[in-house]
């Protein structure tokens, strides 16, 4: 679908046309029928290294661009009006929504989506500061849960908080199934990468525990990887079924919803790095490759927009 990406984070349809995010060039791009892309602005103060940048995307029901990105003060989330038809679209000013959040080169989380209920949720990794993942005093190392406006909802689990779950290190997938049941992928550290069920005021149990613990004071994961065979990133679900990018692994994995502890692997070593994945306006699945990103060997075409189509009962 597209061809001669810089490290491309986050890819999402609004009307119909794919808007792409640069970690690293801080460009949103728009990609027309035909492969090409045209920038339709820049990011404003993107001050990312390593991990950080310009990362997740996400459009609401008014046609309005929400972005996470690191600025020069820490991680922020702002949210952007566009104008203009395809082809010729752009963006407005920025309004910010939250920032300040604490950033680092590495675990920036950056997922962002909106769940079924109409809230906007957000990943946040721990920046490297694994303490603060249990601390319910900091917005690091946890998912938030806000309205469209970046407000506190009156339902959420802690009083006058975003904090939706907590005791994460690093989560950058984030998916519904069609009961509204919510997942989340999460990277671990050396031992095990995670796929969660995410239940509001739920502890996550990082840095105590990585992976399944089975000790009954924190929420284990429905399953589990060695990062070498995974490092889940971008997520989706389609006709009951997770399908999850995989970094290191470099696999698209898909995961039953009627059992989560189970996967299968398609696409192995094929494309290299894999750094999201969603459902197109058609019903195919785009994934995003991520081998420009300083980790990955690039290829001739990197970094790639590919997709499938899937094959439905």
């Amino acid at each position: 679908m597209a061809t001669g990406l810089e490290a491309p984070w986050s890819v999402v349809f609004r009307n119909g046309t794919p808007l792409v995010s640069e970690r690293d060039s801080g460009r949103i791009l728009e990609l027309s029928p035909d492969g090409t892309t045209r920038t339709i602005g820049d990011i404003p103060g993107v001050a990312g290294v390593g991990e950080g940048g310009l990362l997740g995307l996400a459009v609401d029901s008014q046609g309005r661009l929400y972005v996470y990105s690191t600025g020069r003060d820490g991680n922020r989330l702002q949210r952007f009006d566009v104008t203009g038809e395809p082809g010729s679209l752009a963006l407005g000013r920025p309004e910010t929504l939250l920032d300040g959040i604490a950033s680092a080169s590495y675990h920036d989380g950056g997922r962002i989506a909106f769940g079924p209920d109409g809230m906007l949720y957000v990943t946040i990794g721990d920046a490297g500061r694994s303490g603060s993942s249990q601390d319910l005093d900091s917005l690091n190392g946890k998912i938030l849960r806000m309205t469209p406006d970046g407000d506190v909802p009156g339902d959420n689990p802690f009083p006058d908080s975003l904090v939706y779950s907590y005791g994460h290190r690093n989560p950058q997938g984030l998916a519904w199934a069609e009961d509204g049941t919510m997942f989340a992928t999460e990277f671990g550290q050396n031992t095990w990468d995670e796929l969660n069920i995410i239940t509001t005021g739920a502890n996550y149990g990082w840095p105590t525990v990585e992976g399944i613990a089975t000790t009954g004071d924190f929420t284990d994961p429905v399953q589990q990887w060695e990062p070498s065979e995974a490092s889940p990133s971008g997520m989706t679900h389609i006709d009951g079924n997770l399908f999850i990018a995989n970094l290191r692994g470099q696999v698209l994995r898909a995961v039953p919803v009627a059992d989560p502890s189970t996967s299968t692997i398609y696409h192995s070593g094929e494309f290299g790095r894999i750094r999201d994945v969603t459902e197109a306006p058609d019903g195919r699945l785009w994934f995003v490759t991520n081998n420009t990103d300083g980790r990955g060997t690039p290829g001739p075409d990197d970094d790639r927009i590919l997709s499938v189509e899937l094959t439905r009962q």
